[in-house]
Order: structure tokens, then C-alpha cells, then sequence
């Protein structure tokens, strides 16, 4: 019986794959602004409207390379319009609407996977043009969704039958409860996403053009991947500048042609999950409550400030580091008053936070820096400077493989950097009234604690501050220190910190620009928050009676937020019952999103407009240009010249790491040319050449890698070793009660 569910309910889900069905629009529906809307939803253009060129556009596709079908019912009187293919804003392919027909229906293959196509209906001016229907469908299929699920289901059933048959083994009945509770709070958070479409959010464009630009990385085998070889309209994007370890889970479900917008939500529920377990696990590693560990994963995961990140601001970046943001505080913790042995916490923390977010991890490095004075007294007593060391050391260890790109292309390459200051700071300050907010019908963002953090407040105020005890532990004075450093940095988020006082002094005003925005104090203030209420509540001797409606209570506000994230109210997946193209199936192709490469980490003067596909000489009288190739970070280009003061210019960026060889292998000089293209001098000799161009690999790029690989093997060997001791001391221990006990039988 339970075989015969789960293959009906296979069955079911393979019937509703959604990614080979075409996207459908009537004319209305095409973005124009021009003509009028007939009674059936059409788009009628008239001669009258004294209009020629395009008068009528798809949205923008992130679409996988294959073959497709592009079909348009119409009605024209006259020759001369045209519909267009366009791809990053170039013009790949154009067809005739030809009169004397009412239905176009055309194929074209994509060579490569494309971040931007679009269709465009160029009008020529003359008669009546009328848009009825505009139809593309894949050969295929857009996208393998429905393939991701079935494998995902049939992952599920297999890992619980093996639960049933030696569950015992592997879980305890509180272990196996406590997870539950971790994977349905991460559910549960990741609920307002389980719609059929995207949310937009202010960076997610940005986050998305870097998921699909690493995936093009990998496939042009790049490891790491530095450049994005497509970006830019395939001059090359700087990825280096922007941690990315975590998407590279995403890019590969891109790899597996599984879309965009599964692709990065897949990534959010990661996130969430790893959020729940990063509590569980370093409040678990504190107190021994079980209440105070459930209630820290509640906590955390379902914080405000995450909602903001994730359904408003679409910060990916922060998103991820703050599943770190326990480790750092549970790690500081253990390495100066705590268990020493459990240094490693703040590995992964400052690790986790540095891959995942830079400016979160300057936020990590600079409090573990005032902690370390707070505690320096202690660190030497105790002689605490070894662990901190070795937390230290490993940490840049592990790390280096991304540390050294970015830092040669901080400081060695000529990119744009200002314009990441462009914030006014003060007037990103938050109203201190907001700190409060945890139920909004009406806005996305909750740039505040929200209540039931507050009441963590509250709890750490009636601990630390009202209960008089005969001593004090370390726990109590690491707990003040971060009831102390929560509210100053929440303080901080206010226009009641004088921001704007300060920021006339040029060294605060230098540190403010590169935060951008004071409600990123947010995240940090957050976690002390959310440490001090369940470890206060599990150690108050006044709450002790309270401690289950407290629970209680503070599980039941932070619930709020969940039920408070708008959906636009739209409470039905489709629009149109009848028509296939819908919110969410075109929103996988992230065409309601788009992608975007802003213009910070760009190479100086590579600005949007002075980008151009085709390739530039200095002489067309004398330089010729036979053919030019490129794909992913490679190309090749044929010419002759007939003087050596010429060179030519690629539409690619001219990155450190670039190099390029002729045909007899000998190395060829590249200089930056205007727009921060690659520039290559010519041979005048009249004879026909090749020029090869690739990027990496960069020796310092490869030892850097090699390091960090010898480092988590290092970890790996290390951990293994110590379990088999473990092991082993385990067993001979086993022996010897063993031998005791038939001693003394015998």
C-alpha cells in the first residue's frame, strides 16, 4: 500500500510539470505603450499613432540553451514589420511578419544558455498592425522543476524506510522530536515562498545575475570562479569581489537545468534550516534547558530581521551570514570562559560569515576584537591565547582560496569603488518606535527586534539585573556583556545616535558610507538578544514559575511574523484559469525579476553604454578582421595587418589573470584599451594570425587554493584520527568491564 501512494503520488507530480508547457500572452498583455485594446484582449496599432520601431515587448528570459518555438497570431495590412530576438541588448535574429497570413510560427536554437532574451515587434509605420496571441514553447522543456521534486520525494521515502528499519540506531525519540522541530521552523519560514512565484526584492536581481553567472563559470572551468564570463553583455563580470561558496549549490540544481527562482529558493530554505541548526546547536553547546534551546530556535529563525532580508531587501549575502552569527557568539564564548576545546565554533562562525557576506564579516572581526579587550585580563590569566590563535590561524587558512583574489583585485586592479558609498547613512535610521514592530499587514520590511526579541530584553534585565545572587558565574558576566552590546547596537540603528553629528568627522564618515545602512547593526543585536532571553529564562530563579507561559507567549509572537508577510493578495495561483502562462510559471524564468550587474566592482570607464559585442581596430584600412570567437572566458580572433602600430580591441574585460598567445604559442601583450576592454597589438607582416586569449590560472590564485585543500584535509585527516581514538578507548574500556566482570563471576 504504501509502495502503490507513493507512486500515484509520483505520478501526480510528473503530470503537473509545469516546465514544458509555453508561455502565453495575449497582445494586451506584450508591455507596450502604444496602440489600444480591443474587446478580445488584443493590441491594435494604427498608422495614425505616427509610430515605426518597436511598439511591443516580451519581458526578459534567463533561459537554457535548446531549441524553441516562437508563434504570433496577428493581423497586418502592410509589409515591413518585423519581430526581433534580442539577447542582452544585442539583436541575434529578426523574422518578416509576412501579410496575407494570420499565424507566424518560427524555431530557433540558443547555442548557450542566455541571461536576457526578449522579443521585440518592430512596427513599420504603415496600415494596421493587430497583436492577438504571442506563444513560445520550448522542443523540451524551460526548466526540470518537476524532475527536482520527484528526485527530492523519492530521497525523502528512501532515507524514512531506512528510519523505520534502524531508526533506533541512529536517533534517540528526543533527538528525532528536536529535529523535526528544526525542519519544520525552516518550513514553516520558508512558507510565504512556497507560492508559484518569485518575490522581488531590492538586490535579488543582483543575487540572481551572480547564481546563473557562477554556474556559466563552472561550465567554462573556472574553480574557483572569479570572472562571470557572461555578464555584462559577455564582456566578463568580476565575481571575486562578492562571497559566493554557498550558490555554488545553487548553480549546480542551474547545471541540472532546474530554474532560476527554484534555484535561489532552494538556497533561502537552506538558509533557514541552517539558521534553526546554527541555535540549536550553540545555545545546546551553553545551557542543557531544552525549553531554552527549542525557544532559541523559534527565536532566531523567525526573527523579523530575516523577513526583511529575505522578502524585501532580497540581501542574499546577509541572509546567509547570519546562520553564523550563534558560532561567533557561542565560539567567543567557549574560547575565553567556556569550554576551550570547542574553539572550532568560532572557525565556523568568522569562516561562514567571510563566505557569505564581506561587511558582516568585518562586523564579526572587529566585535571579536572588542571582546578580546573586554576579556584580555582573563584570556591571560587563563592562558586563552593559544585557542584564540588557533581559531585565528585555521580561520585564514581555510579561507585563503577566497582571501587572495579578492584582496589582488581590491587593491592591484583599477575598479570602481565609490560607488558603493553612495548612502547618506543618517537618513537610513529607523524610527525607535519600530523596534517594537512584529505584525505589519501593509509593508515587507521589519527593521526592528520585534516583540518577542524584546521581551529576550526583558528577561535579561530581570537575570542580570533585578535577582541578587551570592555569586556570579562566567555565564552571568558574558551574558551582561551581551545584553549590554545588543542594546548598544540597536541604539545604533536609531536617528537617535547622533549619525549625523558624527558624520563630520571624516574617519566615521569614511566607516558609515561603507556600511551603507545603520539597520545592518540589526543582525548581531539580534543574536545577543535572542542568547541572553532563553539562557536568562532557563537560569532565573524569579521567572522559574513562569518559564512555560514565557515560552509559551514568546513562541506565539514571533508566529505573527510569519502570518504578517504580504502575498499581494493573491490567494490563486493563476490569474487565468485557462491560460498557461502564469505568475509563477514566468516568474522561473525570473522574467518578473530580471538580472542585474550593478556598477560597483566594474573596471573603470565599463560603463552600460560604452560596452560593445563587436570587435574594434585602430585602423580598418589596414587591420582586417577575418572571424572572433568567444566562449565563456575563451577566445579566439584571426586577422592580418599590414603595420605593426595597429591593435585591435575585444568586447572583453581586461581583468588581472587574462593572457593571450598567437599561433606559435608565443605570449602576446595585453594592455587595457578604451572602456577597459582588452587590447592586443597587431602583427603587420599581411599575413593571416591567431590570436588566443583565456583567463587564469593565476599562480597566486593556485597556491592560495591549494593551501585551503590541504587545510580541510588536514581537518578531515584530524577529526578522523581523534575518532578512531575515541573509538578505541572506547572499546578497550568495554573490554576491561568485561574481563572485571567474568573475574569476578569466576
Amino acid at each position: 500500500m504504501y509502495g502503490i501512494i507513493v507512486l500515484l503520488a509520483t505520478v501526480l507530480l510528473l503530470l503537473n510539470n509545469e516546465g514544458s508547457q509555453p508561455l502565453e500572452y495575449t497582445g494586451s498583455e506584450l508591455q507596450h505603450s502604444v496602440g489600444l485594446i480591443d474587446s478580445e484582449n488584443s493590441l491594435v496599432i494604427r498608422e495614425s499613432v505616427a509610430r515605426t520601431g518597436c511598439i511591443a515587448n516580451t519581458p526578459q528570459y534567463v533561459m537554457n540553451k535548446g531549441t524553441y518555438t516562437v508563434s504570433m497570431d496577428y493581423k497586418v495590412d502592410c509589409d515591413g514589420s518585423v519581430l526581433e530576438l534580442w539577447e542582452q541588448g544585442s539583436k541575434i535574429a529578426a523574422w518578416p511578419v509576412p501579410t496575407g497570413q494570420q499565424k507566424m510560427s518560427v524555431d530557433f536554437t540558443l547555442s548557450k544558455d542566455v541571461k536576457q532574451l526578449q522579443f521585440k515587434t518592430n512596427y513599420s509605420g504603415q496600415g494596421e498592425l493587430t497583436i492577438k496571441k504571442f506563444t513560445l514553447a520550448p522542443k523540451g522543456m524551460f526548466y526540470s522543476d518537476t524532475y527536482f521534486f520527484v528526485v527530492l520525494f523519492a530521497v525523502i521515502n528512501v532515507v524514512g524506510c531506512l528510519y523505520v528499519r534502524n531508526g533506533r540506531k541512529w536517533l534517540t525519540q528526543e533527538q528525532l522530536v528536536d529535529y523535526s522541530i528544526i525542519l519544520g521552523v525552516a518550513l514553516l519560514a520558508t512558507s510565504p515562498m512556497m507560492q508559484t512565484y518569485l518575490y522581488n526584492g531590492d538586490d535579488l536581481c543582483y543575487h540572481l545575475a551572480r547564481l546563473e553567472g557562477l554556474k556559466d563559470g563552472i561550465l567554462d572551468g573556472q574553480i574557483p570562479v572569479n570572472i562571470l564570463p557572461d555578464g555584462l553583455k559577455n564582456h566578463g563580470y568580476l565575481n571575486a569581489m562578492y562571497p559566493y561558496l554557498f550558490l555554488y549549490i545553487g548553480a549546480f540544481l542551474r547545471i541540472c537545468r532546474v530554474s532560476l527562482a527554484l534555484s535561489y529558493k532552494v538556497l533561502i530554505f537552506l538558509a533557514n534550516l541552517g539558521a534553526a541548526v546554527s541555535a540549536y546547536v550553540t545555545v545546546k553547546s551553553i545551557v542543557q534547558s531544552r525549553r531554552s534551546v527549542i525557544l532559541a530556535v523559534v527565536l532566531y529563525t523567525l526573527m523579523p530581521y530575516r523577513f526583511t532580508n529575505i522578502f524585501s531587501r532580497g540581501d542574499l549575502g546577509e541572509i546567509l551570514a547570519l546562520v553564523f552569527w550563534p558560532f561567533v557568539i557561542a565560539g567567543l564564548f567557549h574560547v575565553i570562559l567556556g569550554d576551550r576545546r570547542k574553539w572550532y565554533f568560532l572557525v565556523i562562525g568568522f569562516s561562514g560569515a567571510l563566505q557569505s557576506h564581506i561587511l558582516s564579516a568585518a562586523f564579526v572581526a572587529v566585535i571579536c576584537v572588542i571582546t578580546a579587550l573586554v576579556y584580555v585580563g582573563r584570556i591571560i590569566r587563563d592562558k586563552r591565547y593559544l585557542e584564540i590563535g588557533k581559531a585565528a590561524g585555521l580561520s585564514m587558512l581555510l579561507n585563503m582560496w577566497y582571501l587572495v583574489p579578492f584582496m589582488t583585485y581590491y587593491y592591484m586592479e583599477d575598479i570602481c569603488k565609490d560607488s558603493l558609498r553612495w548612502s547618506s547613512y543618517f537618513e537610513q535610521s529607523i524610527n525607535l518606535s519600530n523596534l517594537t514592530q512584529s505584525l505589519s499587514l501593509y509593508n515587507k520590511q521589519y527593521f526592528s527586534l520585534g516583540l518577542a526579541l524584546l521581551g529576550c530584553l526583558g528577561i535579561g534585565v530581570i537575570y542580570l539585573l533585578c535577582e541578587h545572587r551570592s555569586q556570579k558565574e562566567d555565564l552571568d558576566g558574558y551574558l551582561l556583556y551581551l545584553l549590554v552590546m545588543g542594546c548598544i547596537l540597536a541604539f545604533m540603528t536609531t536617528g537617535y545616535f547622533p549619525n549625523r553629528t558624527l558624520l563630520a568627522n571624516s574617519l566615521f564618515e569614511n566607516i558609515a558610507t561603507m556600511i551603507q545602512f545603520p539597520w545592518r547593526f540589526l543582525g548581531p543585536a539580534c543574536a545577543c538578544m535572542m542568547f541572553v532571553g532563553v539562557i536568562g529564562l532557563s537560569r532565573s530563579d524569579i521567572l522559574k514559575p513562569f518559564r512555560n507561559i514565557i515560552f509559551a507567549l514568546l513562541i506565539g509572537l514571533n508566529l505573527l511574523v510569519i502570518v504578517s508577510v504580504p502575498t499581494d493578495n493573491n490567494h490563486m495561483p493563476y490569474d487565468n484559469p485557462e491560460a498557461v502562462a502564469s505568475k509563477g510559471h514566468e516568474s522561473k524564468l525570473a522574467a518578473n525579476i530580471g538580472l542585474f550587474y550593478p556598477h560597483e566592482w566594474r573596471l573603470d570607464g565599463a560603463s552600460d553604454e560604452r560596452l560593445t559585442s563587436s570587435v574594434i581596430t585602430s585602423d580598418m584600412n589596414n587591420i582586417t578582421v577575418y572571424d572572433y570567437q568567444k566562449k565563456g572566458t575563451k577566445a579566439v580572433i584571426s586577422y592580418s595587418a599590414t603595420s605593426d602600430r595597429g591593435y585591435i580591441e575585444l568586447p572583453m574585460l581586461s581583468y588581472i589573470g587574462y593572457r593571450a598567445y598567437d599561433e606559435n604559442g608565443q605570449k602576446v601583450e595585453i594592455r587595457r584599451g578604451d572602456a577597459a576592454r582588452i587590447r592586443l597589438a597587431v602583427k603587420g607582416d599581411g599575413i593571416e594570425h591567431h590570436i588566443y586569449v583565456r583567463y587564469g590560472p593565476v599562480p597566486a590564485f593556485v597556491i592560495a587554493n591549494v593551501i585551503s585543500a590541504l587545510t580541510i584535509a588536514g581537518c578531515i585527516w584530524y577529526r578522523y584520527r581523534h575518532r578512531r581514538k575515541k573509538n578505541a578507548s572506547s572499546d578497550s574500556m568495554q573490554e576491561e568491564v568485561k574481563d572485571a566482570v567474568v573475574l569476578q563471576q569466576s
